[in-house]
């Protein structure tokens, strides 16, 4: 009568350390799986709220590195003072309205991909822009700013 008893005891131990091990190699399965897909995500474009603060902020920096740009290239034409300031009373440079859609990406920092509505001279326009950021660098670069249609 013991014999059996200690051979169920013995049973009941290998059942249940069956089952631990079973639920371990679930939940490390599980795990490599997940890893594995954040991988597969790396430098993927992934959706962001186009109303923080920080999409914003990033937004009407694109617009105003465009402006400057702008007026990097009328000094290049040699223009005075007087006359830069004449062409942006002019309304010629472009003015924040909202981003309309924002997605990031992560490279060697972040690079965010941004809709944005601008004012150009009175009407409203798409225009979209790269932004290439490195926080811990100070670092923040406008890659790129097209018009995508008008409104």
């Amino acid at each position: 009568m013991r014999l059996k008893s200690k051979k169920n005891k013995a049973l009941h131990f290998i059942l249940i350390l069956a089952v631990i091990l079973l639920i371990c190699a679930i939940g490390f399965w599980a795990r490599a799986s997940e890893r594995l897909t954040e991988m597969n995500t790396l430098g993927g474009l992934r959706n962001m709220a186009e109303n923080s603060a920080e999409i914003e902020r990033i937004g009407r920096f694109a617009v105003q590195q465009h402006n400057n740009n702008q007026i990097d290239v009328v000094k290049d034409h040699n223009l005075n003072v007087t006359e830069i300031f004449i062409l942006e009373q002019m309304n010629t440079f472009l003015e924040f309205a909202r981003v309309v859609e924002a997605k990031e990406q992560v490279v060697a920092g972040k690079m965010y991909h941004l809709t944005l509505e601008v004012v150009d001279g009175g009407k409203k326009k798409i225009y979209e822009a790269k932004i290439w950021e490195k926080p811990w660098m100070n670092f923040k670069q406008l890659q790129e700013f097209k018009q995508a249609y008008d409104n």
